[in-house]
């Protein structure tokens, strides 16, 4: 999925935050969501609960699109990415993913495609009118590794791990000693958590979280909101019946650019790659799509900056 907005926002903030509003005193915060219509005003909305107004990463999670239920069409244009990660995660509904690579590959509830943007990619993602209900995320690559060649992966089937009240299935990275086979470059976990009754999830204690509900009804969670938890616990108790889903990483220390579809390191560098998909070189094409790709937006008036993850 792209960030389709036609006036996309500089996403920045400064390095060294203090304390957020709306943190309590374990440090914990909800970060609300905004609705974002897809494509258009007559388009699918949906939630973006990162980038926020006070937090713009966990760990090297920079982006959060949550959709549905709803009974839509999805329909997204070839599009360009660079120095990022595309992650597909479904509850209900098929979507299909075409790239410039020759990738043609349905993703449904349960499984996982992977999108390595690296330095540079296009990809397509439509669905048919049915119900739609899933979460789009970004992990930003770090330095040493963001221009790596661009990669494709589907996983039908991903390890999954029990404990009392609860059953997971680990998307990326390692959760409680249970690892994905999706390719990571930071050290990261997303897991699809299935609560019945009172759960003690297992958390990495240097990494910091977020949990996002997906449907049902489990306490600390509402629907919209993504709960943040700070570096520093080793657990989180949860009870209820739904499912959520859970994301971390270490705290990413590097300072980047996000606009539109790219992650980059500055204002020259994001304008290259603008120029570079607008020219129609550099991000191959995409077979299969009917329609034109999707066009860049302006660029903002002013220069964009390299920030770090906080406010």
């Amino acid at each position: 999925m792209s960030n389709l907005e036609l006036n996309p926002l500089e996403i920045h903030a400064a390095a060294d935050g203090g304390a957020d509003a709306g943190a309590d005193g374990g440090g914990r915060e909800l970060l609300e969501a905004r609705e974002v219509p897809l494509g258009g005003p007559r388009a699918m909305m949906v939630r973006r609960v990162l980038p926020g107004a006070r937090r713009r990463m966990i760990g090297a999670w920079c982006f959060i699109d949550a959709y549905g239920p709803e009974v839509a069409a999805m329909r997204v244009p070839p599009h360009p990415h660079t120095g990022l990660q595309t992650v597909s995660w479904l509850v209900a509904g098929e979507v299909l993913h075409l790239d410039s690579l020759g990738s043609r590959q349905e993703v449904r509830p349960g499984q996982l495609n992977l999108m390595t943007a690296g330095r540079g990619i296009s990809h397509s993602e439509e669905s048919r009118r049915e119900l739609l209900h899933g979460v789009q995320l970004w992990v930003a690559l770090p330095e040493e590794h963001r221009r790596v060649a661009p990669a494709f992966e589907h996983h039908a089937l991903l390890p999954t791990l029990s404990g009392p009240g609860f059953t997971a299935t680990v998307i990326m990275g390692s959760l409680a000693g249970t690892t994905s086979p999706a390719t990571a470059f930071t050290p990261l976990v997303s897991a699809e958590i299935a609560v019945d009754g009172t759960a003690e999830l297992p958390l990495e204690r240097g990494f910091e979280h977020g949990v996002l509900l997906l449907d049902g009804d489990v306490d600390l969670l509402a629907p919209g909101p993504l709960l943040y938890l700070p570096p520093g616990q080793d657990s989180l108790r949860l009870s209820g019946r739904g499912r959520v889903l859970l994301i971390g990483g270490e705290p990413f220390d590097e300072e980047i650019v996000m606009w539109w579809n790219f992650v980059g390191r500055g204002h020259d560098e994001i304008a290259a790659f603008r120029a570079e998909w607008e020219s129609g070189d550099g991000f191959g094409h995409v077979e299969g799509f009917a329609g034109p790709p999707l066009p860049a937006p302006a660029l903002p008036g002013i220069r964009l900056k390299p920030r770090g993850r906080l406010r």
